[in-house]
């Protein structure tokens, strides 16, 4: 097949100021004679290794989508039907995955159907449905399920456990389910998520079933796992990973403080209640405790009850050394992870299903992991010190 290039027209885009490619550059028309072009030879060299009597039987066309633009392409038939062209296969209707891929990158942003359909337009002058933009996310589950399911390593130094609400719909109505989140750092000191769940409501329960799937995927020790006051949860840790060091978050501990003293006294309350969890050793930090409760525990009973009840496990973290501590004592670092998920759908008020919720945040994940290249500050020192302490245990995993 010739193909046909208008010289002089080509030299007036240029100068008009098209650019060469995309959907109104200068040389947007030649998509459809280059793939034409190609097919044509696609078919010669099919009916020229055929031994049959097999000729070509005119032309079909179809609509394709390209990121120069739509056009109709005709394809070559033959009498048998035998011919399968390469170049453009019978169902496929894109000419790349390139708008796919931009539909998807879109998506990942946490922008909705009609503003990647209008984007897409914008960009390759390319209509696309709704329809046509779910048809392309879901792709991403199978994806989803693979990673969901995939084997974890066997040993974690840290995990970070902590729960986000969404509202879904579900029978006709929307509800409100906890996405639960599982962080890992590994022993290379770098991050990951280690799991995606949904459940109707966080409970300790139901966090018992997320770590068996844990467990189930191949992890054999946590050394040490940070999460908030959820009622039960050291327990249902323990009963997975009996070894496990559970560690309350100290910031949740005082944010709940701060919500049962008075307005007048909360500035005093906090700037006292840092000797408690600043302190040097757990033995200072049961003093100051005392002594805030001295002064306080009268008008405010029920702060000191929930630190007394609680206690164990606020004060892991005075055993270890500054670099461990840093990590530990608090959930921040997997509420960063959640603030990401929050930017990601702020513009949606609920999700149709379970699985337009879980597309989304994965995807979230993934645009998040792509930036945690580096380990934990002084991974190193931590290392070492988590080696010295938890001895033994982490022997296999570095090879020792």
């Amino acid at each position: 097949m010739k193909i046909e290039v208008d010289v002089e027209q080509f030299a007036r885009d240029i100068k008009a100021g098209k650019g060469i490619g995309g959907s109104d550059g200068a040389l947007s028309f030649l998509i459809k004679q280059l793939t034409e072009a190609a097919l044509a030879a696609e078919i010669d060299s099919h009916l020229a290794q055929d031994l049959t009597k097999n000729r070509k039987n005119g032309y079909s066309s179809k609509t394709m989508k390209s990121s120069d633009g739509a056009f109709e392409l005709d394809v070559p038939r033959d009498r048998n039907g035998s011919f399968e062209p390469e170049i453009v296969k019978k169902n496929q209707t894109t000419m790349s995955d390139e708008i796919e891929k931009k539909i998807l990158s879109l998506y990942a942003l946490g922008n909705s159907y009609s503003q990647i359909a209008k984007h897409i337009e914008d960009i390759y002058c390319v209509g696309f449905s709704k329809g046509a933009i779910s048809a392309v996310t879901d792709k991403i589950l199978p994806m989803l399920q693979e990673w969901r399911v995939r084997p974890l390593e066997a040993v974690y130094p840290f995990i970070f456990l902590d729960a986000i609400h969404y509202k879904v719909k579900e029978e006709g109505h929307y509800v409100s389910k906890a996405f639960y989140t599982v962080l890992g750092v590994r022993v290379d000191g770098k991050k990951e998520v280690l799991g995606l769940y949904l459940n109707e409501s966080e409970g300790a329960k139901f966090w018992l079933q997320v770590l068996t799937d844990l467990q189930h995927r191949g992890v054999k020790d946590i050394l040490i796992a940070s999460v908030d006051g959820l009622k039960g949860f050291p327990e249902a840790i323990n009963a997975i990973f009996p070894d496990t060091q559970v560690q309350l978050c100290i910031v949740h501990q005082i944010r709940n403080s701060l919500k049962y003293v008075g307005s007048n006294n909360q500035k005093q309350f906090a700037k006292e209640l840092k000797a408690v969890y600043q302190a040097f050793t757990k033995e200072e930090a049961a003093l100051e405790l005392d002594k805030l409760e001295e002064k306080w525990g009268t008008k405010y009973p029920i702060v000191f009850q929930s630190w007394r009840r609680k206690w164990e496990n606020l004060s892991v973290y005075f055993q270890f050394p500054q670099e461990i501590r840093r990590v530990i004592y608090t959930t921040n670092i997997i509420e960063s992870v959640h603030r990401q998920f929050r930017m990601l759908t702020k513009t949606k008020g609920a999700f149709p299903n379970d699985e337009s919720l879980l597309k989304l945040l994965y995807m979230g994940i993934l645009n998040a992991q792509q930036k945690w290249t580096m380990p934990v500050r002084n991974w190193s020192l931590t290392l070492s010190q988590l080696a010295i302490h938890f001895n033994g245990r982490l022997d296999e995993a570095l090879g020792l």
